[in-house]
């Protein structure tokens, strides 16, 4: 049976042919599990030349389990999580975050998928008052942004040092939700410290499986100091691989030569020529910067059933007729010119 592409998420393509081959290379004999073995140990040391000797790096199988981890390391139950209403941990997680952590989101409204330190004080003016902490309310411990955000668009090395900033200001923590990390470097032209390390990021959710890889995530400390328990936390959260050299030559090989950035580069590329493709139908709206790999675009209602069956994708806000057309890795031009090919033909057909 033959399976197509489809614009609906990233998380739908395959898995990269050099991670196939990487498993496969290395799927001999016996080694040590749980992480014990030496290519867990090499893939380690390629993340600490993207962030840092001083980094802390534990791998998990999926995002959710990162960012659930990540907060359960640091928070008590009457701790708090400031994000974006339109984070993932917030919408896309069925509550784990609070199951697991006891803590409650924070959230704050915002368009473009980002938060900056005036939309932090507006919402929460009290964060200034750390020397009189009310005993009757939740206490804010983490700040969550998403880089690329949920909505396609890509925080700066700047936003992020200014939220930072504030965040070690209030006794807070910076965690970087990265499912889409490498789009995000790719797009502003710099590598992963830049808009990590550099710039005060103290937890970073580092993902793969959107851009390439199987089953394969992981949590970077990047102040190291707040790893002290997490190896125990993950083994509760059930999310210690027994046969880990499988996750670690797959981050090995993505971390060498900047393949990462190759992959992502090309989804990226995808996504601004289908934007500029359906930007030339007047029918259709581009509605948010295209800055990754996701296109938002207003698309006449009549023709999105339709078009579903052939291009199958998500509807974003269905009160405005917004899809959501995420690219990946193997998205090719011909899915693209296809893609547009059928819009232009279903809204002639209406």
């Amino acid at each position: 049976m033959k399976i197509k592409r489809t614009f609906a998420s990233d998380n739908n393509s395959g898995v990269h042919p050099a991670m196939w081959q990487a498993m496969q290379a290395i799927n001999a004999g016996h080694v040590a599990a749980y992480g014990d073995d030496p290519y867990t140990g090499r893939a380690i040391a390629k993340f600490k030349e993207h962030f840092g000797d001083h980094v802390a790096v534990y791998f998990t199988f999926g995002g959710t389990a990162a960012n659930v981890l990540s907060f359960k390391t640091v928070t008590h139950s009457f701790n708090a999580v400031i994000c974006p209403v339109s984070a993932h941990i917030h919408t896309s997680e069925c509550g784990a975050p609070e199951l697991f952590t006891g803590c409650k989101l924070l959230t704050i409204p915002t368009d473009d998928g980002k938060i900056n330190v005036e939309m932090i004080r507006h919402h929460f003016p009290h964060l200034g008052q750390f020397d009189d902490r009310d005993q009757h309310h939740v206490q804010p411990k983490v700040i969550s942004i998403t880089n690329a955000t949920e909505v396609g668009t890509v925080y700066t090395p700047t936003e992020i040092k200014a939220l930072a900033d504030f965040a070690h200001a209030h006794k807070l923590l910076l965690h970087v939700d990265g499912a889409r990390i490498a789009n995000a470097a790719a797009s502003l032209g710099v590598g992963f410290r830049e808009i990590t390390t550099d710039v005060g990021v103290d937890i970073l959710s580092f993902g793969g499986t959107k851009n390439g890889l199987l089953f394969a995530e992981a949590v970077v400390f990047l102040n190291a100091s707040l790893a002290e328990n997490f190896k125990y936390f993950r083994k509760q959260g059930m999310q210690l691989p027994s046969k880990m050299r499988y996750i670690s030559i797959q981050f090995e090989t993505y971390l060498t030569n900047d393949f990462w950035r190759t992959l992502a580069s090309h989804a990226n590329a995808m996504a601004r020529l289908l934007a500029h493709q359906l930007a030339e139908i007047p029918e259709v709206t581009i509605n948010k910067p295209v800055e990754a790999n996701g296109v938002f675009a207003t698309l006449p209602q009549s023709i999105i059933p339709r078009l579903q069956q052939e291009h199958f994708f998500y509807v974003w806000d269905e009160t405005t007729a917004e899809c959501r057309l995420m690219c990946s890795f193997d998205t090719t031009e011909e899915d693209v010119s296809t893609f547009v090919a059928a819009v232009k033909r279903l809204i002639a057909e209406s």
